[in-house]
């Protein structure tokens, strides 16, 4: 098995395709969970059982670097509040009414809403081509939204789940954005442990909110292995072999096949939940693409937080 596993290690080509294959399974399993797990519920046990896998391997490490945590205490806990609280917790949240196609369409916008948070944050300029292509990728984000029909964004709702996606994205975005101040001497697996413990802690009002409205969190042998399957595979095992990719093929590389969670998720939600793929989404996610290759002029990872920061996880 060892021999196996070092095998595949050797071939990043190989693991590239396992990322995106991962979160697409948490979106589809976030979809079907929708019914019966409370959606901040889902967002805690998910982080909690990341954070138990990981401690055990960074726990000598943290406690080397606990003065650097408490300096840049500002900053770990800003990183938890949006992108392990803020944008799980919508996540699931929308899931609940969205199809899980349509999510995962939608979260193709992030690597162009990177920029436009860097810009809003006043951390850098956007280029002319770079809002060209935003408009443009907004463009496909309509079309989705308004499932290929303008008409229906008359009737659009602030608590609809497609823009409750776009919130989400736009919390994962920020969180990319902040994670540029991460110091260099503050090691980048005990700063995702601490940005983990600081989400957990911002979600702790709202899950105590969630219980007391009377959320019952299922224990049936589906949902726990389900609760699992995110918490290992979707955000620990995900980002290390992503990082290991990036590190190997390189961003660029790397970075394409972001756009593999849509593809997956799509087929994975067609033959488990029997969610079909209608025109809209095809058309919408053209959009988008073509507004990413309009705003960085090839398939480049520098728009994509994941390129930058090689062992943040996604999804």
């Amino acid at each position: 098995m060892s021999a196996v596993l070092k095998g595949l290690w050797a071939r990043p080509l190989l693991l590239l395709w396992l990322p995106p294959l991962f979160w697409a399974g948490n979106l589809v399993l976030g979809r079907a969970l929708g019914p019966s797990f409370p959606p901040v519920s889902l967002a805690v046990g998910r982080w909690l059982v990341a954070l138990a896998c990981l401690v055990p391997f960074i726990g000598r490490q943290a406690w080397r670097e606990r003065a650097l945590l408490r300096q840049h205490l500002a900053l770990i806990v800003a990183c938890g509040a949006f992108g392990i609280a803020g944008y799980n917790a919508l996540g699931y949240l929308a899931l609940r009414t969205t199809p899980a196609a349509s999510v995962a369409f939608l979260n193709s916008t992030l690597p162009l809403m990177v920029p436009l948070a860097a810009f809003v944050l006043g951390v850098e300029r956007v280029s002319g081509r770079t809002l060209a292509g935003i408009a443009l990728s907004f463009a496909g984000v309509v079309w989705i939204v308004a499932r290929g029909d303008p008409q229906q964004l008359r009737g659009l709702r602030a608590d609809g789940g497609e823009l409750l996606v776009l919130i989400a994205v736009a919390n994962y975005a920020i969180y990319s954005v902040l994670l540029r101040r991460k110091p260099a001497a503050l090691s980048p697996l005990v700063f995702l442990a601490a940005t983990m413990a600081a989400g957990l802690l911002v979600l702790a009002p709202f899950w105590a909110f969630e219980l007391a409205q009377g959320a019952r969190i299922p224990t049936d042998a589906g949902s726990v292995a389900a609760v699992l399957y995110i918490g290992v595979f979707a955000s620990l095992i995900a980002f290390i072999l992503w990082g290991h990719c990036v590190a190997t093929l390189g961003p660029s590389v790397t970075g394409v096949s972001f756009h593999l969670v849509a593809l997956f998720t799509a087929l994975l939600a067609f033959a488990v939940l029997g969610e079909p793929v209608h025109g809209f989404h095809l058309v919408g996610m053209a959009l988008i693409l073509a507004g990413f290759f309009l705003a960085t002029g090839r398939w480049a990872g520098a728009g994509l937080p994941f390129a930058r920061h090689p062992r943040v996880s996604k999804l």
